[in-house]
């Protein structure tokens, strides 16, 4: 068994199946490496399909930190956002970065999957996004293949949202978050009111380690007056720069050089409708 071959090949799926479960960059990468180290321990016969295997694994693995993680969530100090994915670059040719950027891993769709149940949660990933086949999901979750059947057709129901699978090829055709950029770095934040929707939300995730809402700002005129508040306060060596974040067009924010929070989107119908804020350091340091 050639596992450096298979990690290519198989990295990708696991990694945005890990991402999507538990929101974490870090955590699932970590799943990921343990799922391959794993491979040492089984010898090669007693594994009939090597994918629906590392599968099972991530799942189970991911089910686990979920579960030693659910006290420390209840505590989190206002809103709790996913860990951003950011790419710096724009490697068109990084089958990694390619695959990721075709899933569905908006911050608007991780924040839906967290109102399903763990169970509820694999099976409709596994399906919905992975396309596996329901006898595949039974084996993988210890369920019958009706039941499978079941628990995705419930939880599709409960999700009602279809996510954004648009392309976008570059970084610098999205022209909402171009003028969004703009308007922080200019400090022109009346602009805002130009191109967010009347009942658009802000969630800013700072985890209590640094200042931030400690509770969802809504509306257009309420975000405006946010940012315009805290405007004035902003370093002279604020940068703001268009990433891929989440596969999708967001903004990096850095201080000096340092890293102070990345902006993702979700837009509707020519419209910012939620604006997702994460400055919680513990959050950034894979990017830093």
């Amino acid at each position: 068994m050639d596992i450096e071959t298979l990690y290519r090949s198989h990295k990708p799926l696991l990694f945005s199946l890990a991402y999507r479960m538990l929101g974490s960059v870090m955590d699932a990468e970590d799943i990921v490496q343990e799922a391959f180290l794993s491979l040492d321990d089984v010898p090669p016969e007693k594994i009939r399909n090597v994918k629906a295997y590392l599968c099972k694994i991530v799942t189970n693995r991911s089910i686990d930190r979920l579960r030693s993680a659910s006290k420390l969530r209840e505590q989190y100090v206002g809103p709790w956002l996913p860990e951003p994915l950011v790419f710096e670059t724009d490697e068109q040719d990084d089958p990694f970065q390619q695959y990721l950027r075709k899933e569905s891993i908006s911050t608007a769709y991780l924040l839906l999957l967290e109102q399903l149940t763990w169970t509820e949660r694999v099976v409709f990933l596994l399906r919905e996004v992975l396309h596996y086949d329901y006898e595949e999901i039974a084996e993988i979750v210890n369920k019958s293949s009706a039941n499978c059947r079941k628990i995705f057709s419930r939880a599709k129901k409960s999700l009602g949202y279809e996510p954004d699978r648009s392309e976008f090829p570059d970084l610098k055709n999205h022209p909402l978050v171009e003028r969004f950029n703009h308007a922080l770095t200019t400090g022109n934040t009346t602009q805002l009111l130009e191109f967010l929707s009347a009942d658009a939300v802000l969630f800013t995730d700072g985890g209590g380690k640094v200042k931030s809402a400690l509770r969802p700002i809504f509306g257009a005129d309420r975000i405006t007056r946010f940012f315009t508040g805290i405007r004035p306060s902003a370093p002279a060596d604020l940068s703001c720069q268009i990433r891929w974040v989440n596969g999708q067009p967001g903004i990096v924010a850095r201080v000096g050089g340092q890293l102070q929070g990345v902006f993702s989107f979700d837009i509707v119908k020519g419209r910012i409708r939620s604006i997702y804020l994460v400055t919680n350091p513990d959050k950034l340091t894979c990017l830093s």
